[in-house]
């Protein structure tokens, strides 16, 4: 096992979920409940769950296309959301004002 790119993948994807809205709604069930260990257990599977859901489908998506397909498609999607969110994000904007 590739223990730096164990820990490089633990870090990059802790770092980006802190304050995600899963995180914020388990904090308010274990908050509301009368078992913080019940919803701490059904977070924590929900999340294994979708994780190990996406490591199986990109695992089986990149068995299909070349690595280099992969990146531009990825390339072209962050691209495509970094333009709408620039110049087409005015909807909040104009409920603003």
């Amino acid at each position: 096992m590739d223990w730096h790119l164990l820990g490089l993948s633990f870090v990059t994807v802790f770092l980006s979920e802190l304050g995600d809205k899963s995180q914020l709604a388990a904090i308010a069930l274990s908050g509301r409940g009368q078992s913080p260990r019940a919803v701490f257990f059904g977070t924590a599977g929900a999340l294994l769950l979708t994780s190990f859901l996406g490591a199986l489908a990109g695992g089986a998506v990149a068995e299909f296309l070349p690595t280099r397909l992969l990146k531009a498609i990825a390339a072209v999607g962050f691209a495509i959301l970094a333009i709408r969110l620039l110049f087409f994000n005015n909807s909040e904007e104009e409920s603003l004002h």
